[in-house]
């Protein structure tokens, strides 16, 4: 399974890496909106998870433009973004499940495990 990680914090971004990786995924990641949007469109992925504040094009942007693109890649925002109003507006823009930082890794591994089970 392959997993596209969007992430702008290098330290976060490369634990989950590391941790994903040493699970069995293939991880590829990136820090920025527009390498993960192009990233995300590529087809080469069975998961996306976006952080929502990202430079260049924020996460919600990236699921708006896959879903316009008509793309069925699951998404999974992790975000620090806490609000119903968040939550709801990344749901709505087509994103797959919404997670809130800080997490628990056992959550977040059940969430991946999930949606790549549906996909």
């Amino acid at each position: 399974m392959r997993i596209l990680l969007v992430e702008d914090s290098d330290p976060l971004r490369e634990a989950l890496r590391d941790g994903l990786q040493s699970l069995g995924y293939v991880v590829d990641t990136a820090a920025a909106g527009n390498t993960g949007l192009e990233r995300a469109l590529s087809g080469e992925y069975d998961l996306a998870i976006l952080d929502v504040m990202l430079p260049e094009l924020d996460g919600f942007e990236i699921v708006k433009r896959v879903r316009e693109a008509g793309s069925k890649l699951p998404v999974l925002i992790l975000t620090a973004k806490n609000t119903a109003e968040d939550r709801v507006h990344g749901l709505d823009l087509g994103a797959d499940d919404y997670l809130v930082k800080p997490f628990a890794v056992e959550e977040l591994l059940a969430r991946v495990r999930s949606l790549i089970r549906r996909g």
